[in-house]
């Protein structure tokens, strides 16, 4: 069964940062894209950031010059450091992965259970 766990999130002043990690687990046998996705409190869920197995990076226009996407293929992992963080950036964030499993010829997507992002003064 494959996993997808998010961790890093939490309660930040304005103007401070964060950063997320997200560890895929179980029977992968490759990672596509992974991504973070954001929803704040009723709107939509939203992409925040993804990169592509070569490292290709694709950011909101909202995170731009703020977010940085890296990814460690080795660890089955997605990092998202957020600096310069605003109010507007609050919601729950999601890990993305786009994956095949091991006995598979197919990819599927998976998503973590997400991690809130709060910030306030």
């Amino acid at each position: 069964q494959v996993q997808l766990v998010e961790s890093g999130g939490g309660l930040v002043q304005p103007g401070g940062s964060l950063r997320l990690s997200c560890v895929a687990s179980g029977s992968i046998f490759k990672i596509n894209t992974m991504a973070w996705y954001r929803q704040a409190p009723g709107k939509q869920r939203e992409l925040v950031s993804s990169i592509a197995t070569g490292n290709s990076t694709n950011y909101a226009d909202s995170v731009k010059g703020r977010f940085t996407i890296s990814r460690d293929n080795a660890k089955k992992s997605v990092y998202l450091q957020m600096n310069s963080l605003k109010p507007e950036d609050a919601g729950v964030y999601y890990c993305y992965a786009q994956l095949r499993s091991t006995g598979l010829a197919y990819y599927m997507t998976y998503w973590g259970q997400g991690t809130q992002v709060t910030v306030s003064s």
